[in-house]
């Protein structure tokens, strides 16, 4: 899709030197694109043209130098949801003629739903090469363009333009972050991970401003983490790994209730929980023992610090399955 739009913008053939292609491909990378946020984004940084972020050192303006120490490559979020929503531009244009809509009455209300994954890629180490020692693990977080929908008047149902029909595709699925970091250490997945928090936490409370289709049209956000596995929920959550006597991600159950109990399964927990159960691991108020503190906090023992969406894990599907 990425050469077919290539070819459609540059109007050539995409058979050329990498040099030729490399500058038509430059407006389908994150940073191309005018637009603003109304109103504009808390503690975001304001240069939108910064390409690809380098984990320590800062801006890097081109895509390719890359300091020998770079851990973590990223585009900033916002600039990198801009970039695909104008990859998808002539959908929501055909989704709004194929619904009837007069395109230039729809220039607010739009909402866009995101689905956000995360997962470890594994081995990643040079098998004989002589590059920079960098940590054999890496983990990748990207986002997919789940559905877009606009509302026209308040008491209207929204109407959906745009739904993406293969949303496990890696087509559809859209690189945000690329760190070279094993997935289950807490302190440096946080560390980086944490400015996309705060970035997505900002857009939430914003209207992205954007020309689609030649006129100026303005966008919601909502975020859904359903992206995760297991681990990484875990690791997000700040819960203890999956050997736990804490079998659930979504409830207190131990092992041992889990096995008696195949019925009454709740979904207890929420982030904001977590983060009062983290406080008390830390500070150990009523001065108990590691065990009667652990059983206090339900196996939380690290700073929870990117929400995810309760939906259902795969304990309690097993367990729906084996009460069936």
């Amino acid at each position: 899709k990425m050469y077919r739009t290539v070819k459609a913008t540059s109007g050539r053939q995409i058979f050329q030197p990498l040099h030729t292609l490399r500058n038509a491909e430059k407006e389908l990378l994150p940073g191309f694109h005018q637009f603003e946020w109304q109103p504009a984004l808390k503690n975001v940084s304001s240069s939108w043209d910064v390409g690809i972020i380098d984990g320590l050192s800062g801006w890097t303006s081109s895509v390719d130098d890359v300091p020998a120490e770079t851990i973590g490559r990223r585009f900033r979020y916002d600039v990198a949801l801009v970039s695909a929503l104008k990859d998808l531009e002539e959908d929501i244009m055909e989704g709004l003629r194929e619904r009837g809509l007069d395109d230039s009455a729809c220039t607010s209300g739009f909402t866009v739903v995101i689905k956000e994954s995360c997962d470890g890629m594994g081995d990643v180490s040079e098998k004989h090469g002589s590059g920079p020692a960098v940590p054999e693990k890496a983990v990748r977080f990207s986002f997919t363009i789940m559905s877009i929908n606009i509302r026209l008047d308040e008491e209207e149902d929204a109407v959906t333009i745009f739904q993406e029909h293969k949303p496990n595709s890696e087509l559809s699925c859209r690189p945000l972050c690329l760190m070279f970091v094993d997935e289950s250490d807490h302190e440096t997945l946080t560390g980086i991970l944490g400015p996309v928090v705060a970035e997505r936490k900002a857009m939430l409370e914003s209207r992205l401003i954007l020309t689609i289709g030649g006129m100026q049209r303005s966008f919601r956000f909502f975020f859904r983490g359903t992206g995760y596995d297991e681990k990484m929920v875990r690791e997000l959550e700040g819960l203890e790994a999956s050997g736990s006597t804490y079998v659930c991600t979504l409830c207190d159950s131990t092992r041992a209730e889990a096995s008696e109990n195949m019925v009454l399964h709740s979904i207890t927990r929420s982030h904001g929980e977590n983060l009062e159960r983290y406080e008390i691991w830390r500070t150990n108020p009523f001065s108990e023992s590691a065990d009667e503190l652990r059983d206090r906090v339900k196996g939380v023992s690290a700073k929870p610090f990117m929400e995810t969406q309760p939906t259902l894990d795969a304990l309690h599907c097993d367990i729906g399955n084996a009460t069936e």
